[in-house]
């Protein structure tokens, strides 16, 4: 069968629950978006093929093809939503509810509205005009472990060139965002009794030296590196957490420090891991405290598609407006490793994103879709 009219569309994607959590109680898989996109994508024309990322938990990718070539345009998105406060919503977070020229819903920004408008962009499209590849990209869990785009190589998809993510960016066109990386320093110094310094060596008091080095090399990090584009031009360190010690008067063994930083393009993450390990091992030589590091999460390494490229031009021109810099992480870093030139550009504000009553504004839909048909006609047609 056909896909539905938009609203349905909207409706069958809001109704099926893709929560993506770290916590494992709340999360849930998002095969059975991935399986209702796949339906639809099959009866438009296109090959589809399922890439499951983890078959316990139900997570998998879909990649959609019409047409051959190598310099084909992928059309991306996730297919997963954070976690939402019940109490806080006045709608139905799983029911699409019109109301004020809003659509509201679980996923209407951020961001399974995007297939529907792709869908509704080329609902008449005549397979046999193509001259180079449309491909439907649908990832999992983009909002916890990006393990649907770290999943993805050069051989899932060997006939791209260009891609477009569809995040909310209220239809302004995002070549580059800054990276995102989570770090804990861990020290070990010796317990004692708080009566005698010389019973023990105290962590916390390391780590006081810890942090003004961390911060010296903040200010170095933001001296040399500066990108106007972003509202905030310069990376940035944030002390987030920190613990030590358990009572008052024994001196403190052991110390957590726990930093975020939000690293330019240009800077690597492996690169800042490496300093952060030198610094530590000067600033604590000869002091009898242990060190260690521990990586939260993988990271996220900043992204910058060149201006030039024939992408960034494209929306440019349909869009009417200079691509920016956002200050958000998306999966186009692991689309540009691969060899795709890739901007970040969809509707809906966000703003909306990850908050109670999330929304699309009607307003945004027409735009968008003769966006899409803009961005197929440069590069399919």
């Amino acid at each position: 069968m056909p896909p539905p009219k938009l609203s349905g569309l909207l409706q069958q994607l809001i109704a099926l629950p893709s929560i993506s959590c770290t916590d494992p109680g709340i999360d849930q898989g998002n095969l059975g978006v991935i399986e209702q996109l796949a339906d639809w994508f099959d009866a438009l024309g296109f090959a589809t093929e399922i890439q499951l990322i983890d078959a316990e938990r139900n997570k998998a990718n879909l990649i959609a093809t019409i047409g051959s070539g190598n310099e084909g345009l992928v059309l991306a998105g996730h297919t997963d939503t954070v976690p939402y406060d019940a109490n806080r919503w006045q709608f139905d977070p799983f029911k699409l509810t019109e109301d004020s020229q809003r659509f509201y819903g679980l996923g209407t920004a951020d961001m399974k509205s995007f297939f529907a408008l792709v869908i509704e962009a080329i609902r008449e499209l005549d397979p046999g005009t193509l001259k180079q590849p449309l491909i439907i990209l649908a990832t999992a869990d983009e909002e916890t472990s990006m393990s649907g785009a770290k999943a993805l190589t050069a051989k899932h998809l060997p006939n791209a060139r260009h891609a477009v993510i569809g995040e909310p960016t209220s239809l302004k066109p995002i070549r580059m965002h800054k990276g995102m990386m989570m770090e804990s320093i861990q020290l070990t110094g010796l317990a004692g009794h708080s009566s005698n310094p010389d019973l023990g060596n105290s962590a916390l008091e390391a780590m006081h030296r810890v942090i003004s080095e961390l911060l010296k090399w903040r200010d170095e990090l933001q001296q040399a590196y500066n990108n106007p584009l972003f509202n905030v031009p310069v990376p940035t360190m944030n002390l987030g957490h920190i613990h030590g010690g358990d009572n008052p008067n024994r001196i403190c063994g052991h110390c957590e420090l726990q930093i975020d930083i939000r690293p330019l393009p240009g800077m690597k993450l492996d690169e800042l891991r490496y300093e952060i390990d030198q610094r530590l091992s000067r600033t604590l030589a000869g002091s009898g405290i242990s060190y260690q590091t521990q990586t939260l999460f993988d990271g996220i390494e900043a992204m910058e598609t060149d201006a030039t490229r024939p992408i960034v031009k494209a929306v440019e021109k349909l869009t009417a407006s200079d691509a920016e810099a956002a200050a958000y992480a998306t999966e186009a870093p692991y689309l540009n490793n691969i060899g795709i030139d890739t901007i970040v550009l969809g509707p809906g504000h966000i703003q909306q994103a990850h908050q109670p009553d999330e929304y699309l504004a009607l307003e945004q839909i027409n735009p968008m879709v003769a966006i899409l048909k803009g961005l197929i006609r440069e590069f399919c047609l």
